[in-house]
């Protein structure tokens, strides 16, 4: 990536952290990069294109951290341990980012930038990030089926979509497992 169009980016997500999207200027963000206007608009065509390029950053940036989740783990944590930690970050980043919460979510605030259209190639749905998730997981946990790898997310989810006291590690692990052991392994 550009050094341009990272500083761009940078500023962008700066600025909707300042106020909502619909208020965020180009001339402001180019400015703040430190770039003419006309590079701000080489780079992206113009405010819609910054906005799916921020919510794209978003959603690498969230998967980043699951990556991260996955293989942080001290030595000797179980698969569990790990999935406890992918949900806790799920948890963590949507409450965190709100272009997170967003893109699990499928609820797009207007204050927001919008979403890629459906169908196209840059669209990212709820179901698609959580089938990524669930992929990722289940590539670096490949004991775990894949249902409990997505089951992780999913439960994770809950908690972002009605939030409530956020569960630690050791509930999450509880949650994860408790259930299946208890109907023989189902």
């Amino acid at each position: 990536m550009s050094a341009a169009r990272e500083s761009l980016l940078e500023a962008a997500e700066a600025a909707l952290c300042a106020r909502p999207w619909p208020a965020v200027r180009m001339v402001e963000v180019a400015n703040a990069a430190g770039v003419s206007r006309q590079t701000l608009y080489n780079e992206f065509g113009g405010k819609e294109g910054l906005g799916r390029a921020l919510v794209r950053r978003a959603a690498e940036w969230y998967l980043d951290g699951v990556d991260r989740a996955l293989v942080a783990a001290p030595p000797g944590h179980t698969a569990g341990e790990r999935l406890a930690a992918v949900a806790e970050w799920t948890v963590r980043a949507a409450r965190a980012h709100a272009l997170v919460r967003a893109l699990l979510t499928g609820a797009w605030d207007p204050a927001l930038p919008a979403p890629p259209p459906a169908g196209s190639r840059l669209a990212i749905a709820p179901g698609e990030l959580t089938r990524a998730v669930r992929d990722r997981a289940a590539a670096a946990l490949p004991q775990e089926p894949e249902r409990r790898c997505e089951l992780a997310v999913r439960l994770a989810l809950s908690y972002v979509v009605a939030p409530g006291e956020e569960p630690g590690e050791r509930e999450l692990l509880r949650l994860l497992s408790g259930p299946s052991r208890r109907a023989g392994g189902r």
